[in-house]
């Protein structure tokens, strides 16, 4: 039995932890009057998250049914894993895998390098109007819609009146190409025309990273007699390595995703480029309009998130190994 001197000390103890919990609920509300206006801009963001991201996330549920319009997809016959059998039992499964992933790992290797060039060539450049014009060009191709470029790219490579058959190839001397009925350029007019898209976007963020370095570290390095080839890769590059660390983490994490305006649009869909152009997203889209399986597009759409989150998970364990404060989490 307590005494009343120990039930005093219990109940003083709950009324100061009451209190206590009162006095931080206040404190959170004025923070939230306070930063309202912040609030407020903020929640278009979170609902579009929400709208956009998470609650089509029920739609997992589809990649293991056999759906039926009449039954609805809560009453449509549950199929286990089958919709997984019939994407990696087809004959196109590993062209499609290995287009993918080689595409790519390419294009994280190629943008990453050429937008931190860029980023420090910029850097470099003291007349601030002109700065403005650089990043303005770099950064217009990737506010292109890509059924534009897809067009810019017909504009060059069109067959009979494209400006490299028609202009260029005869200058030089060399016969005319079927651009699209050859394969073996398409690895390359597609790395180029990604990189050319693509790079400015990365280039700008780069840019912002190496703006935010103190210059006392470059004046204290220009006193020691450092060039600016030591000051880039002694301080630039090691300052900025952990925005390079996020963004590749995030590139790996989307590596089994492929932009599909860039392999379906650029290459007007042609089937005789097919084997260097189809990936998983265009393969799918494909099966869906000719088929339409929705239960298959929906365990292609789940295995690529699947497998881009556990490529997250290691890349961001090796990069925590090496160095936590450079890592995701």
């Amino acid at each position: 039995m307590q005494t009343k001197s120990e039930t005093s000390t219990v109940n003083k103890k709950q009324v100061s932890l009451k209190k206590r919990k009162q006095t931080t609920f206040a404190l959170e509300m004025r923070k939230v009057k306070k930063y309202r206006a912040l609030v407020l801009m903020a929640l278009p963001g979170l609902l579009y998250l929400l709208i956009n991201n998470y609650l089509p996330m029920f739609g997992i549920v589809i990649a293991f049914k056999d759906i039926n319009f009449a039954k609805g997809i809560m009453g449509s016959d549950w199929i286990g894993f089958k919709n997984f059998e019939y994407l990696f039992k087809t004959t196109d499964a590993y062209i499609i895998t290995r287009n993918t992933l080689l595409y790519n790992i390419t294009f994280i290797i190629l943008n990453t390098a050429i937008a931190i060039a860029l980023a420090i060539m910029l850097n470099e450049i003291r007349k601030r109007f002109l700065s403005r014009i650089y990043q303005t060009l770099i950064l217009l191709p990737f506010l292109i819609s890509m059924v534009i470029v897809g067009y810019l790219v017909v504009g060059f490579l069109d067959v009979e009146n494209g400006f490299m058959n028609k202009t260029l190839l005869p200058m030089m001397g060399l016969e005319s190409i079927s651009w699209y009925s050859e394969t073996k350029y398409w690895p390359w007019i597609l790395t180029i025309v990604s990189v050319w898209k693509g790079v400015g976007n990365l280039c700008i963020i780069y840019l912002a990273a190496i703006l935010g370095i103190d210059t006392e570290y470059y004046e204290a390095a220009t006193i020691d007699g450092a060039n600016r080839w030591q000051q880039i890769v002694k301080i630039t590059l090691p300052l900025i390595a952990p925005v390079i660390t996020i963004m590749t983490l995030l590139a790996i994490g989307r590596i089994f995703y492929s932009d599909f305006g860039l392999f379906f649009q650029v290459p007007l869909n042609t089937g005789a480029l097919m084997p260097v152009t189809n990936t998983i997203d265009t393969y799918v889209y494909r099966a869906l309009i000719n088929l339409g399986d929705i239960g298959m597009s929906s365990a292609a759409g789940l295995y690529q998130a699947f497998v881009g989150f556990i490529l997250v998970i290691i890349s961001n364990a090796v990069v925590r190994k090496y160095n936590k404060d450079n890592a995701l989490f």
